[in-house]
């Protein structure tokens, strides 16, 4: 018994494709964190199959070793350091409820906007790579990533750094089983408050060195 290419391609791609809406579902409504960044990881790996299916092996496989393998133990231990109460959070949520609706649809239709101008009356691609570059998918992301959209790549990094820093900082908190340093302290330490000079008499010192002789 022998399976068509093609039947094979629809059932992995709506295995991974169903995966990975599941997945991205239970990370929004799971109410521990640390679940929610775990179903966040299945969601990388499901993206990442769907994107091997699709020939795109270098994204498929910087997705696990950058996202899965440095990014979300990131994000874990971050969210292991901040030590959220979820009670307190989820205290007031419904007051925010018209807003995250509002910035929801905002996002669904610049999704929409995006997806018609990409698949609605368009045959050609917009900017049409040389033939040696289309056939090597890495090449051409390395081309459109260090030659076409360096700049964007460049402000998206410096986004990602800033993020970083502010997630590490949120987790410095004034507590008292924490140690931090002041390094405003540090640089302006003078000499007399790190050494004390004390003044002894000689003879006490060769007192005290008669007295364990004879000991």
């Amino acid at each position: 018994m022998t399976f068509n290419p093609a039947t094979l391609f629809a059932v992995f791609f709506y295995a991974f494709a169903g995966l990975l809406v599941i997945s991205a579902l239970r990370v929004v409504t799971a109410r521990n964190p640390v679940h929610a960044a775990l179903f966040l990881v299945l969601a990388f790996f499901c993206a990442s199959g769907l994107w091997m299916l699709l020939k795109a092996e270098f994204l498929s496989l910087a997705l696990i070793l950058v996202y899965v393998g440095a990014v979300m133990v990131l994000f874990l231990f971050v969210v292991m350091m901040l030590d959220l109460d979820i009670e307190n959070l989820r205290r007031d949520y419904k007051k925010f409820l018209p807003v995250a609706f509002l910035m929801g649809a905002v996002i669904v239709l610049e999704l929409s906007i995006v997806l018609i101008r990409s698949f609605i009356g368009t045959s050609t691609p917009v900017q049409p790579m040389l033939e040696e570059v289309a056939t090597n998918n890495t090449h051409a992301l390395g081309m459109l990533i260090f030659v076409d959209y360096v700049y964007a790549f460049e402000v998206a990094g410096v986004i990602l750094l800033v993020a970083i820093i502010a997630a590490v900082a949120l987790t410095l908190r004034n507590r008292k089983d924490s140690k931090s340093q002041n390094i405003h302290q540090q640089v302006n330490v003078n000499s007399a408050d790190r050494m004390r000079i004390v003044k002894m008499d000689s003879d006490m010192a060769a007192k005290q060195d008669s007295r364990g002789e004879k000991q």
